[in-house]
């Protein structure tokens, strides 16, 4: 209490009220008078009046007030007051006025409405003492407090409901389940009026719940979803720590027994039957079983597959992901004339097992699935499927070729007839036999013209023209030798009219037609009306043919002087054919050994080069390896083999030197040539100008060309002079 004007203080008594479990409450007064004070206490004033030690700030009112008349709460008073009703006594504040009115004279204060401490629990107001004449405050404007005192008016209350929990199936005694909580509006800080205490009030055979915590708890251990999938469990909350006269409130809860993989799949039948034509193509679904299972959600996944080992053969089981079926297809063709009736046996079996619940049996089951053939017309069969055949090209029309068959695979076995697809023979070269099937020749056969014809042969059951099967033949055509060689191409050869006897004119090759299996040989020889010319000669060497020229010498001049110059450097026409190979006084045989050098030809080693020779070489015998111009199918032209051989190794170890006359492949070009560019086109100076006699230089290969030019530069200086 806030201390007043000198020389006054405020006495607040408390009026008190009987309440339950409350005790006594004593009503205290002030006292004055000394000895109440300890000496030098602040608290004694000049005056020697004692301040009191303690003094009541706060009111108690009980809540749910049922009476008729205003319940006191309690008075204020002034140590001023003399009781000559002089002081006016008012208050302010929460409810000042309404709820709570105040004897202006006496002090006292009422409460003229029911109180509910559960919607507010206290009042703050301010008491003034007052000078009924002048209105002057006689004491300092003091707060005080009006508390609603608590009784046991309000139950307990489940405010989160409604409440659904779950719990296993087959859980162990006393898994948890789920907690519930109850409130209770009363204060829990006076008595026992919020002490709430829970109980199963309906489904205690099943389930408990803690009587302080609230969590329930299962109270059996064989909780069958199967038999059983939910719960309406009632609880009960009651405050007074459950005392006899305490209140309670309840609420239901509904458990929901979950699902374990405990119940294995089950086919409703021990045996199923269909049925599916034998001409149904691979994949054809037959028909579709299903395994039951009492579990609910992914327990019931399940897998299907075929045990025995017929069935795996002929059938397939797929399972069906949204029904949970096995859909039965074929996976090798049908066929009525073979088996009528297949047995399959289906297996069906959990997906996902949980190993907790093995011991309970197994988790598969079969059943017997009996899938009937139907027999059905199907078209005749080409046997054995074999789509070769051969002829050879000089066969005569109406010569057979081969025989197909086809028979009818049903049962009734109708007889067969046999065609020709004409798109695929259009020109009519085969027929066929339209019962036994003989392909025969139908018009002259040319492997050269065609070697391969692919026809396709029908087969149709007499009676039923629409069942008919196809099948593609292939023909080959046999070759014969029927066909002359030909020239490879028109061949045009020249020669110059000086050309040395031996000079090689032309290559001629030659093709056939033909394909023998062995590969072709040609034999050449001069055509009879040439045989009596003597200027040219045939050099068969297998497929290779050398022409020679072989002609009377002509007394011309010559550019250069050298006789033993190389003719493989010229390149020069001849109209004069010169005189017969026969004619040797016409011509000098030395050109003919100059151009095969036969002089490389040693007795009892491989060959040489040029000036190889040792001082036992005889030229005479060199002369007898030279072969004799006759035409002879025996001719041995191993000399000219060896030659030629030679001549390649020759080049082919010498890199700077190419080949003339031998047989030779360049992978590899080179760099640029050291020498420089003999055109005037980027030349600036004339022609008589120019110095040659740096071609005198470049080796024996350019020894004619050095000779025209730097002679031809010399007799025009010798001109000029």
């Amino acid at each position: 209490m806030a201390k007043g004007l000198q020389g006054f203080s405020w006495t607040m008594l408390l009026l008190f009220c009987a309440i339950q479990e409350l005790g006594s409450w004593a009503m205290h007064t002030a006292v004055e008078g000394p000895g109440l004070g300890e000496p030098g206490d602040p608290a004694l004033l000049a005056s020697g009046r004692v301040k009191r030690g303690w003094v009541w700030n706060q009111f108690f009112v009980v809540e749910e007030y049922t009476g008729t008349e205003p319940l006191y709460v309690g008075k204020i008073h002034s140590d001023s007051d003399e009781g000559d009703g002089s002081i006016k006594y008012t208050i302010s504040g929460e409810g000042a006025g309404t709820i709570f009115l105040i004897d202006e004279i006496t002090g006292d204060i009422h409460a003229t409405e029911r109180l509910d401490r559960e919607q507010k629990t206290f009042y703050t107001l301010r008491a003034q003492a007052r000078d009924r004449q002048t209105d002057q405050l006689l004491e300092p404007e003091s707060e005080f407090i009006i508390k609603v005192q608590d009784i046991n008016d309000s139950e307990p209350r489940f405010l989160e409901g409604p409440y659904i929990g779950s719990v296993a199936e087959l859980s162990p005694v006393g898994t948890s389940v789920m907690q519930v909580m109850a409130s209770d509006a009363d204060d829990p800080t006076y008595g026992s009026s919020a002490r709430v205490v829970y109980s199963v009030l309906e489904g205690e055979q099943h389930f408990t719940v803690d009587s302080k915590t609230g969590v329930i708890r299962t109270a059996v251990a064989d909780l069958d979803r199967e038999t059983q999938d939910r719960y309406e469990v009632v609880i009960r909350a009651t405050d007074m720590a459950g005392q006899l006269g305490g209140l309670s409130g309840s609420t239901t809860v509904t458990i929901v027994v979950t699902d374990v993989n405990d119940n294995p799949p089950r086919f409703p039948q021990k045996m199923y039957q269909f049925s599916i034509v034998e001409t149904a193509p691979v994949g054809t679904a037959i028909g579709r079983v299903k395994a039951e299972d009492s579990d609910v959600g992914e327990n019931t996944d399940m897998t299907y597959q075929v045990k025995d080992e017929e069935g795996v053969e002929m059938f397939k089981v797929t399972t069906d992901s949204n029904t949970q079926e096995a859909v039965i297809t074929v996976q090798k063709p049908l066929d009525y004339e073979s088996k009528k009736v297949h047995t399959v046996v289906v297996e069906a079996l959990n997906k996902f097992v949980d190993p907790r619940f093995v011991d309970l049996g197994t988790f598969r089951d079969q059943t017997i699935v009996r899938v009937s053939v139907l027999d059905v017309d199907e078209p005749p069969e080409f046997r054995p499927p074999s789509n070769l055949m051969e002829v050879q090209e000089d066969a005569h029309v109406g010569s057979v070729v081969g025989v197909v068959t086809a028979l009818d695979p049903d049962t009734a076995n109708h007889p067969v007839r046999y065609a020709i697809d004409r798109s695929t023979d259009a020109e009519r070269i085969f027929d066929i036999d339209a019962k036994t099937g003989a392909i025969v020749t139908g018009k002259v056969l040319d492997r050269e013209t065609a070697g391969w014809h692919n026809i396709t042969v029908l087969a149709m059951e007499a009676d039923n023209h629409s069942q008919v099967s196809r099948a593609s033949l292939r023909i080959r055509i046999l070759d014969v030798n029927d066909n002359p060689p030909e020239l490879a191409t028109p061949y045009e050869a020249a020669v110059c009219e000086d050309a040395k006897p031996g000079q090689l004119i032309q290559t001629i090759s030659v093709v056939d037609r033909d394909e023998p299996q062995s590969g072709h040989r040609f034999y050449f020889t001069l055509a009879p009306e040439a045989t009596n010319n003597h200027h040219f000669s045939l050099l068969d060497i297998q497929v290779l043919v050398l022409l020679i020229l072989t002609l009377k010498r002509h007394h011309k001049s010559h550019l250069t002087s050298e006789d033993d110059e190389d003719m493989r450097d010229n390149v020069i026409k001849y109209n004069d054919e010169g005189g017969g190979e026969q004619d040797t006084e016409a011509y000098d045989m030395s050109a003919l050994r100059s151009l095969y050098d036969f002089s490389e030809i040693k007795a009892g080693d491989g060959g040489g080069g040029p000036g190889e020779g040792g001082p036992g070489r005889n030229p005479a015998s060199e002369l007898h390896a030279l072969p004799q111009w006759v035409q002879s199918p025996d001719l041995d032209f191993s000399v000219f083999r060896d030659y030629i051989c030679r001549k390649v190794e020759q080049a082919d170890e010498d890199l700077s030197v190419p080949p003339y006359d031998s047989f030779q492949t360049y992978a590899f070009e080179g760099s640029d040539s050291p020498v420089p560019s003999l055109s005037s086109i980027n030349t600036w100076s004339s022609g008589s100008e120019q110095d040659f006699s740096y071609l005198g230089g470049w080796g024996p290969r350019f020894r004619q060309l050095a000779a025209l030019y730097a002679g031809r530069r010399g007799d025009e200086d010798g001109e000029e002079s």
